[in-house]
């Protein structure tokens, strides 16, 4: 039965990436590379695992990830230039334009193409989203006696808060415009979500501690401001009966992330076959297991397991995307010198 199921799911598969015209070539140069070498794409990341472990399976691709934030990764690309150790990364929406500006990224259409909303893609490649997110609380049940629904509730709770690191990290520089936009801002005038963040930092209540697993399982975050699809994971691993999870219903933001394929990729056509699978029905699948909102949803027939992860779409009411990504580019990379001039500055 295990053979037969796997032989299923291998010309599933297999189907799949050979169903719209893709270059007959791809998939043996693949192969005849024998490697793909990740950044920022570990296993624990939106289940990554799964989609490495069936490339490994089913096209003998071995695998290495080296984690790391989106402004690491292209400063990583950058760098090496030609003795390049990475193939390809998973950076956030913002960080897709600044790759393809930079020079490092090699443009590449998916045979999904079309399936993929015009917002959530560069016209000629360079990146395109596989998974949404959105803008969550994920909140310690143990200390925090009233949880908050909303940004308005975090401000007048006790309890401390954690954004992460705006200066590297694309989860945290998408937390702040989130709060932005519930409190009436848009992504050319920060000035309410500093105001908020500074007034927090003024009440010792934002704590500098990275919002990772390792320190909620320590206990050690009373409320993180993170991805949806990383806050169920993690709430799964530590335990439900520690934390929960909300998206804020006086608004959030849904934003998402893109491969970047390495300009200087040593194994360029594993990287290309990478991002074809993951774009695929099975890929999808992966990333849903993982609880990030793939962004072929409209195309596929999740199992019901999968559709249970997820949080009701009802919550996701005044989650939006991204207004303007070119004026939000602008701004984004602006916010760490804006965040310590107007937040760090008020730390206790």
């Amino acid at each position: 039965m295990r053979l037969l199921k796997t032989f299923l799911c291998t010309a599933i598969c297999f189907n799949a990436l050979n169903a719209a015209n893709i270059d007959p070539n791809l998939i043996e140069a693949a192969k005849k590379e024998g490697v793909v070498n990740s950044v920022g794409m570990p296993d624990s990341w939106a289940n990554w695992k799964d989609t490495w472990n069936d490339l490994s399976r089913l096209y003998s691709l071995k695998h290495s990830d080296t984690d790391m934030s989106s402004a690491q990764e292209i400063a990583k690309f950058k760098a090496e230039k030609k003795n390049a150790t990475a193939d390809i990364g998973d950076v956030g929406q913002s960080f897709g334009p600044i790759a393809m500006k930079e020079g490092v990224s090699e443009p590449f259409k998916t045979s999904y193409w079309d399936e993929v909303p015009q917002w959530a893609k560069d016209k000629d490649g360079h990146w395109m989203l596989a998974y949404t997110g959105t803008i969550s609380f994920i909140i310690n049940n143990q200390t925090v006696k009233n949880p908050p629904k909303t940004w308005s509730d975090l401000k007048n709770g006790t309890y401390k808060v954690t954004v992460g690191d705006v200066s590297v990290a694309a989860q945290a520089v998408s937390g702040v415009l989130a709060a932005n936009y519930a409190l009436g801002g848009d992504e050319k005038d920060l000035k309410p979500a500093l105001n908020f963040f500074g007034d927090l930092a003024k009440q010792g209540r934002l704590a500098m501690v990275d919002p990772s697993i390792a320190n909620l399982e320590k206990g050690e975050i009373d409320v993180a401001v993170i991805w949806d699809f990383n806050a169920l994971n993690y709430r799964d691993k530590v335990g439900k009966d520690r934390y929960s999870v909300i998206i804020p219903q006086d608004g959030s933001i849904m934003s998402g992330y893109t491969t970047i394929i390495n300009k200087y990729a040593k194994n360029p056509n594993a990287a290309k076959l990478a991002r074809e699978y993951i774009f695929s029905n099975e890929g999808q699948i992966n990333l849903a297991k993982g609880y990030a909102r793939p962004i072929r949803s409209a195309y596929i027939d999740f199992p019901q397991d999968v559709k249970d992860k997820l949080i009701p779409e009802s919550e996701y009411k005044n989650a939006k995307p991204i207004k303007n990504p070119q004026e939000w580019e602008k701004t984004a990379k602006k916010l760490p010198r804006l965040w310590q001039e107007n937040v760090i500055i008020n730390m206790k």
